[in-house]
């Protein structure tokens, strides 16, 4: 699916390093990019707080690594209980001094002021309401070949960015977001991450993440597509960016359908996009998405060559049917994650691993269980090559490992994958056999299994 172009929100802040932990540099092997520099680390401290990123735990490590705020003053510690307090810890995005935010219980983002609750109805344009746009743009009447217009779709569109001026929020560079305890959520609300460096954002479970405003779009597509925004975190132009033992519940594809399509209220989960590097992902659970994640939004987004550097490990995608990543341009490592479909999930598994224009993704000793086709574990869409080893599916035995790259072109012989993606991962602790992996994930990934 095409996605609209995400309302830009906030100021850009100045990508500086103040307070970062002292940096070492770790030599990579020969034909890699020469040496790196890492935070120092892991440096343990006494709580999730001032925990950073270790020094080969992926590409978010590289560079100037990612050690959050963890040199934070006392000052500039907080503990908030509810949107506003978060709010102003969060503080003005251009503001880079080291901060660690500690979530304790639940935040809801859709209330006001008060703290009353808000409705989809507090944030409709008096002009719009859906009845209303479905008789306008009904494809039978206005038809297949242009994007809707007009007094009805300003409306929408008046009514969506009601909604993001009030739910969608940015952390600055140099933070620490960490949930306190094992009921740390942030219900509803979009977090942005745009402009920024050196973020850390741990154990919190992100839930409820809705668009009131869905657009229809009849040229997305063979049938046309309703298209959603707000992820529970999208990076966008950021780097050294490390996510790490989170939740993130979406509400799947969902049963009610408008001119024949799924009428979409959740996008996806952690979309990292526009020209964002040196991320790492661990230790995540993502529950009951339709679309997962994007690694490089558009196939025509110059700011993408040379970065989405992202490393996927030890992350649980239950009933993901698709985009787990999808990935354009970057080099990402994904490995010792699994990915199950159970009786809950409504629709069947499409794909996990998008191969998108110029991708590289090298994927190692992931585990896959459910009603998924050897054939779909990976698709291709502009791409060229996966590298892969060590995939299994249903189980651990030699009977059960896939050659996912072989199977994709048995079964789409037309669009054949290669397995040359020109980069050899170098940046990271250790790959783990995969049965090992999967009791690991499985009793550690999401929030609250942290500590």
């Amino acid at each position: 699916m095409r996605s609209r172009s995400k309302l830009l929100v906030g100021a850009c802040a100045a990508v500086v390093l103040a307070g970062a932990v002292p940096a070492v540099t770790a030599a990579a092997p020969s034909g890699t990019a020469a040496s790196a520099a890492t935070a120092k680390g892991p440096a343990r401290g006494t709580d999730l707080g001032h925990e950073t990123l270790g020094p080969r735990d992926g590409w978010g490590a590289y560079g100037a690594g990612t050690s959050g705020g963890a040199s934070a003053a006392p000052q500039d510690v907080h503990t908030v209980t509810d949107r506003e307090s978060l709010l102003a810890a969060l503080g003005d995005v251009a503001d880079d001094t080291p901060s660690i935010i500690y979530v304790k219980g639940t935040i809801d983002m859709n209330v006001d002021s008060r703290g009353a609750a808000l409705t989809c109805d507090d944030f409709a344009d008096p002009g719009y309401d859906l009845d209303s746009y479905l008789d306008a743009y009904d494809p039978e009447t206005w038809g297949w070949d242009e994007e809707p217009s007009g007094p009805l779709e300003e409306a929408r569109d008046r009514s969506y960015r009601n909604q993001s001026a009030h739910s969608v929020y940015s952390i600055p560079s140099n933070t620490t977001l960490v949930g306190l305890g094992k009921d740390a959520r942030v219900l509803g609300g979009a977090m942005y991450v745009r402009g920024v460096s050196n973020v850390i954002i741990r154990n919190i479970s992100f839930e409820a993440v809705e668009d009131c405003f869905p657009q229809w779009d009849p040229t997305d597509g063979q049938q046309g597509n309703w298209n959603s925004e707000y992820d529970a975190i999208w990076l966008h132009s950021s780097t050294n960016v490390w996510l790490d033992h989170n939740t993130y519940r979406g509400g799947g594809r969902p049963d009610t359908e408008h001119f024949g399509r799924p009428y979409m209220v959740y996008d996806g989960s952690v979309d990292i996009t526009r020209g964002s590097d040196l991320v790492t992902v661990s230790y995540n659970h993502y529950v009951d998405y339709d679309k997962g994640m994007l690694v490089g939004g558009g196939d025509s987004h110059p700011e993408d060559p040379g970065k989405l550097r992202v490393t996927y490990h030890h992350n649980l995608f239950e009933n993901v049917l698709q985009r787990s990543p999808r990935v354009r341009r970057g080099e990402v490592h994904v490995y010792n994650n699994v990915y199950t479909v159970n009786d809950r999930a409504a629709y069947p598994f499409e794909y996990a691993w998008g191969v998108g224009l110029e991708s590289s993704i090298h994927a190692a000793n992931n585990y896959f269980e459910g009603d998924i086709r050897p054939g779909t574990i990976a698709r291709r869409f502009n791409g060229t090559d996966l590298h892969e080893t060590g995939t299994y599916l249903n189980g651990f035995g030699k009977r059960h490992q896939v050659e996912v790259v072989a199977e994709h072109n048995a079964l789409r012989p037309d669009g054949p994958l290669g397995t040359d993606v020109g980069w050899t991962p170098w940046l990271y602790e250790k790959i783990e056999p995969v049965a090992k992996a999967t009791r690991d994930v499985q009793r550690n990934a999401g929030a609250g299994n942290l500590r």
